[in-house]
């Protein structure tokens, strides 16, 4: 998993409209990525109302904030609408962010292993740099916490 004071990888992703971007467009201010196993179910919703009502104090603080998952595009669309969430989701089909982010581990459910999002969230500052990780994110107060670290920059 991508640590504090490593360079934001290189990465594209597809909003939910589908068009894609570039994490590297938001260069030159401070930006907080969410990684979430998937869309519309309890915890993963809870966790993008919880920043959607905080968006403004990020917004005020100069700072978007992008969910990420493997959902296809029409999907988080459909999350998004449903519940008038006011983050960026994002698609990451490839799976090539999650991997890069390293986000992408081994899980285990009743003795059974598969391959799954680890929830994580990453601060990155303005230079591109890792400010702050939260990996095994447990959801409830989570996004407050985040908007507290954002205030700190």
């Amino acid at each position: 998993m991508l640590e504090q004071g490593q360079s934001v990888p290189p990465v594209t992703l597809k909003d939910m409209n589908g068009v894609n971007f570039a994490l590297d467009s938001f260069s030159g201010q401070p930006l907080v990525v969410y990684f979430y196993p998937k869309a519309d179910t309890p915890g993963c919703t809870n966790e993008a109302k919880d920043f959607t009502a905080l968006a403004d104090d990020f917004a005020a603080a100069g700072v978007p904030v992008i969910g990420v998952s493997k959902d296809k595009p029409a999907k988080l669309k459909k999350f998004a609408d449903k519940y008038a969430l006011r983050v960026t989701l994002a698609s990451d089909e490839e799976g090539a962010a999650c991997e890069a982010f390293g986000t992408w581990v081994e899980k285990s459910l009743y003795g059974r292993k598969y391959m799954g999002i680890e929830r994580a969230t990453f601060l990155i500052g303005a230079d591109g740099i890792v400010q702050r990780v939260w990996p095994k994110v447990k959801v409830k107060d989570h996004a407050a916490q985040v908007l507290e670290a954002v205030r700190a920059l």
